[in-house]
């Protein structure tokens, strides 16, 4: 399972896997985050299909639309794509509609964004949404609510402060945690990966017919 925005998935690179994986019949799920903006680009400038999830009949996929919002539909349909998968049915499109209620980082304000839409999603907050939904049926009350609220706070300002406190890492580490060494020794379906040398790769490239531009 794995997610993409609505930018994103304008990529090449995001056709080739689907068609890769909708050939091999792969347990892939790929959630699409619909969110109407691919930064200050909305998605009527980006494409022309009214709803991404119809990219998947070109797959020969299912393609389901949910609610983005909503994380009971988000909840049901991601069970239902995974159960899909593990039986070997292949992978599944899920678009969730959506709002990116923030830019993409500190120096994107989002003043794109029409002050309506923004208005229209604020009041479909989906942590608010679950818990007045949780609170309906009687599963949580609205002072439980708070102290998860309150205990999340808390927590979110000692990990910032841990943060700020601590020393820069040091840049030797950049490279810890990036590729897969099989220190457990788990069985390869396919052999080990097998890295060719970077000065052997040019001197078969000056050795080689083909012409390379420079």
């Amino acid at each position: 399972m794995t997610y993409i925005g609505d930018g994103g998935q304008s990529t090449g690179v995001t056709y080739e896997g689907l068609n890769f994986a909708a050939v091999q019949d792969l347990g892939l799920v790929l959630i699409v985050e619909s969110n109407a903006w691919a930064y200050s680009t909305p998605s009527d400038m980006q494409f022309r299909a009214k709803d991404l999830a119809e990219r998947a009949i070109g797959y020969g996929i299912p393609g389901v639309i949910v609610d983005g919002t909503d994380a009971c539909q988000v909840y049901d349909a991601s069970h239902e794509a995974c159960e899909r998968a593990r039986r070997g049915e292949g992978p599944t499109i899920i678009e969730a509609k959506m709002m990116r209620m923030k830019g993409h980082a500190m120096h994107d304000a989002a003043v794109y964004v029409p002050p309506e839409v923004k208005e229209y999603w604020k009041r479909r907050d989906p942590i608010l949404r679950m818990e007045k939904y949780l609170i309906e049926r009687g599963w949580l009350t609205a002072e439980e609510a708070k102290k998860i609220q309150a205990d999340v706070d808390t927590l979110m300002e000692e990990e910032r402060a841990f943060a700020e406190a601590s020393p820069m890492p040091d840049p030797a580490d950049a490279g810890t945690d990036v590729y897969f060494d099989n220190a457990a020794g788990i069985p390869l379906k396919y052999g080990e990966v097998r890295v060719q040398n970077a000065n052997a790769s040019a001197k078969l490239a000056e050795s080689s017919a083909t012409t390379h531009y420079k």
